[in-house]
């Protein structure tokens, strides 16, 4: 039995993706996984560092990792209306705030790189945790942030403005759903464990979606926001079709980004193949 290190968010779409992985509900013959949880953040400097098997990661990571690691069709975050938004304790706009401080949940986030995808300007940032996004514009430590995750759905209520939806941006932009967050394997596991891993997120998902209520207290453990009903909207909000199957527009969703990012110098260029092709 060889053991593979698995790297996830402690968000509900990805508690609500792996539970029946991790939990013995599905299985990959020959293999058992060993979950660690973290920010994507976290996990996308985890990644850099070569620390884990399997990790989700920002789209904007995988950037600086495709020497090393392949793209899973499943198990991502990609959809239609869910992109990071730019907040500001008060009412602005985007050319207003370049050049003033804006926080990020990390330089290698997606939410960074669409930013800067966005237009030039946006250089002043202040890294901190996505859960301390708000607290930190509360504290007067930055002009606006980026928010992703739950954060979604509660700022209106903590009296914080949208700017801008960068996500709504990039579709009109581009016509193709935002690529936030993918699942990636380690090149060196080798084609046929990188394919049978693949099936097993997406038989994990499925699972899930089968039985929605089960992985709820596993769910709730970890969430930063226990309200049902946040929960239920951030799994309706990022578990999507692409989820069990990036399909055509997820993978051209995903070559645009990095294409993109590319003729920017936001990230280096590669020659390998997105997925594994051993």
């Amino acid at each position: 039995m060889k053991t593979l290190s698995l790297g996830y968010s402690p968000c509900p779409n990805d508690t609500f993706i792996f539970y029946a992985l991790t939990h013995g509900k599905v299985e990959m013959p020959g293999f058992s996984f060993i979950e660690r949880l973290e920010d994507v953040e976290t996990l996308n400097q985890l990644a850099l560092g070569g620390q884990l098997d399997l990790t989700k990661i920002s789209y904007h990571a995988l950037g600086h990792l495709r020497d090393q690691y392949a793209l899973l069709r499943s198990g991502g975050a990609l959809g239609r209306g869910c992109g990071p938004l730019v907040i500001a304790p008060e009412a602005t706009n985007m050319h207003a705030l370049r050049g003033r401080r804006i926080a990020i949940p990390g330089k290698l986030t997606t939410a960074n790189l669409l930013l800067q995808l966005y237009g030039a300007g946006y250089d002043d940032l202040l890294v901190v945790p996505f859960d301390q996004i708000m607290p930190a514009l509360k504290r007067g430590e930055a002009d606006a942030g980026v928010i992703i995750h739950e954060s979604r759905f509660t700022y209106l209520e903590s009296g914080f403005h949208e700017v801008i939806d960068l996500g709504c941006w990039w579709e009109t932009d581009t016509g193709l759903p935002i690529p936030l967050g993918g699942i990636l394997a380690r090149r060196a596991l080798g084609s046929a464990t990188i394919q049978g891993v693949d099936r097993a997120i997406r038989a994990s998902l499925d699972y899930a979606l089968q039985h929605p209520e089960e992985p709820r207290t596993y769910i709730r453990e970890h969430a930063q926001e226990l309200d049902d009903q946040v929960i239920d909207a951030h799994i309706d909000l990022y578990v999507t079709d692409c989820s069990l199957d990036l399909g055509e527009q997820g993978v051209a969703a995903v070559e645009t980004l990095m294409a993109r990012a590319e003729q920017r110098g936001l990230i280096p260029k590669s020659v390998e193949p997105l997925f594994s092709t051993d």
